[in-house]
């Protein structure tokens, strides 16, 4: 798997979440022959025992059941013992989200969209007054589970900081999950030791809460520059479809590309129907970006 990789001409790979246990050794012998690096590995990698499709979301750190805690924290510690070993410098991770018993706010919106398909999302002004109000249950209801994601952090922290590998919070495209979009910066700014913590930016999940009216892509990436870790680079179709092809979509790359840094990690995260020429494409587009704005 490292290998093709590699053969495609790139020389650091993250490890996602769908990692399964027989892989690893083959994974371990790839990096210790210099095959390839691992830039960055993904919650939970590896998958717990009996998994065997990618599941980031099987154990939540805003739940309260003592019982999934028990099984987050435990696979999350597994993760990062395992970044450490094969020396990923972020672990990337899913923070959760908001449970609903009946009205999920999210789907009332969904649903309202379905129903008047001539909408001008998110720009009329019907839908703006549904998304407000569904916006303000979920920061009513959201205060539990969000207490219970900051203790949970506080749980790992000092035990990624000893194991030397940041922890990236992603941001997310469903309307119930966790952090809320504003929530970033309060966030890490909150955690005893925020250097060790940082965000992890989703150009797809971004582009999709943009076109909810969620966010403003740009204003979101100024606002969470100083603490960025790195990115997953995909493109969003005009229907949207994420996990694209760079360049194949409706985001807009040269304004994303204006905020990396050099010590940023970029993730090409492509879905697996992707072809072999658009990877490359991809790659190749990313690195004119990389060109244009460091040089060389």
């Amino acid at each position: 798997m490292l290998r093709e990789i590699a053969d495609l001409g790139f020389t650091h790979a993250e490890l996602s979440h769908g990692i399964r246990i027989v892989l690893l050794p083959g994974v371990i012998r790839a990096v210790e022959e210099g095959v390839i690096q691992i830039s960055s590995t993904h919650n939970f990698c590896p998958l717990p025992t009996g998994i065997t499709q990618s599941a980031p979301n099987l154990f939540e750190p805003s739940v309260a059941d003592h019982r999934e805690h028990e099984q987050w924290l435990r696979h999350t510690k597994r993760s990062l013992d395992f970044a450490a070993q094969v020396k990923s410098r972020v672990l990337v991770l899913h923070l959760g989200s908001v449970k609903f018993f009946w009205l999920n706010p999210g789907r009332k919106l969904k649903a309202f969209v379905r129903k008047n398909p001539t909408l001008s999302v998110p720009d009329d002004k019907a839908y703006r007054a549904v998304l407000k109000k569904a916006c303000e249950k979920l920061r009513l209801r959201m205060g539990p589970y969000w207490r219970q994601v900051q203790a949970s952090l506080e749980e790992i922290r000092e035990y990624a900081v000893q194991r030397g590998v940041g922890l990236g919070f992603e941001n997310r495209e469903k309307f119930e999950e966790l952090p809320l979009d504003d929530d970033f910066d309060a966030l890490i700014a909150g955690l005893n030791t925020p250097n060790t913590a940082g965000y992890w930016h989703d150009t797809g999940h971004a582009d999709i809460k943009h076109g909810m009216g969620m966010l403003e892509h740009r204003l979101h990436l100024e606002k969470n520059a100083p603490r960025l870790l790195g990115f997953h680079l995909h493109d969003v179709t005009a229907d949207g479809k994420d996990h694209q092809p760079i360049g194949v979509g409706r985001i807009d790359f040269k304004m994303v590309s204006s905020f990396w840094r050099p010590e940023h990690l970029l993730t090409l995260e492509l879905s697996p129907r992707v072809n072999i020429e658009d990877v490359k494409t991809s790659k190749q587009r990313v690195e004119a970006l990389m060109a244009e704005r460091f040089g060389g």
